[in-house]
């Protein structure tokens, strides 16, 4: 897939593109849409990093696009913000049969197409069902993902994904009743990324500790590293159903080599 993207990156520039659709106007891919949202000061020239975010249930694009604790994180790190938009607002993450997955190729060589993409830095997250989505698009197309940075949602723990991105970074919360906290056997609460350590064959976990960035929230965090393929971040916390205030913030930061910093 990204092959494709680099040889658009050759050929198309920023004003190439073949119509203006930015923040609440959404870009059109066939019969269905994206949001997009550039940070800022950007130089119009310089190669983005991309965030692929998919939104939660009921929601579109313009709900990401507009969201503090996604867009505002995106723009303060030169990052470029991508938003799909589900079909009646939601997506169909539950077997690898699914059309999204084929959409969101889709978009991301739509957006190489309007904009100059880093291809190294590809992020691919989501909330709720949209971290479902998130999940279930790089099981499935996920080989040149640079990162999965997924919130309080995923897939079955015993599938068996063909692709795999080269890094996973999950959060979730042990008393989200919404999408509810995947305990593994006697109450393992590292399960929720079980799929990705089997897939990276990673051995034993690394305790790194609690953080937050805002006093009434800590996360504690393990980390998998010494594994075959690839490395896998957990952190939990025991709130619910929501995205933490700094957490994809923080991941980008650490992705891009960047000192942590809220917001």
């Amino acid at each position: 897939m990204y092959r494709l993207l680099c040889l658009f990156l050759l050929t198309a520039t920023h004003a190439a593109a073949v119509e203006t659709c930015h923040g609440d106007t959404a870009c059109q891919v066939g019969d269905r849409s994206y949001h997009v949202l550039e940070p800022d000061g950007w130089d119009g020239e310089t190669p983005l990093p991309v965030l692929l975010h998919f939104h939660g249930w009921a929601r579109q694009g313009a709900v990401v696009v507009n969201h503090e604790r996604i867009a505002g994180a995106t723009k303060l790190r030169g990052v470029l913000l991508v938003a799909p938009n589900g079909l009646r607002k939601t997506w169909d993450f539950w077997t690898s049969d699914t059309d999204d997955v084929g959409f969101a190729d889709q978009v991301l060589a739509d957006v190489a197409l309007r904009y100059p993409i880093d291809p190294e830095r590809i992020y691919v997250s989501g909330y709720s069902y949209g971290g479902a989505m998130a999940w279930r698009f790089v099981c499935q197309s996920g080989n040149d993902t640079t990162a999965l940075l997924a919130v309080a949602g995923s897939i079955r723990q015993t599938e068996d994904c063909p692709q795999a991105p080269r890094e996973v970074r999950h959060v979730h919360g042990t008393d989200d009743t919404v999408m509810a906290f995947p305990f593994g056997p006697d109450g393992d609460t590292t399960y929720p990324v079980a799929l990705w350590r089997a897939k990276y064959d990673c051995n034993g976990a690394t305790p790194r500790g609690d953080w937050s960035v805002e006093p009434f929230l800590t996360l504690t965090r393990v980390e998998w590293t010494d594994c075959a393929n690839g490395r896998v971040t957990l952190d939990t916390h025991p709130g619910g159903h929501f995205i933490p205030h700094g957490w994809i913030g923080r991941q980008l930061d650490e992705l891009l080599g960047r000192i942590p910093t809220y917001p």
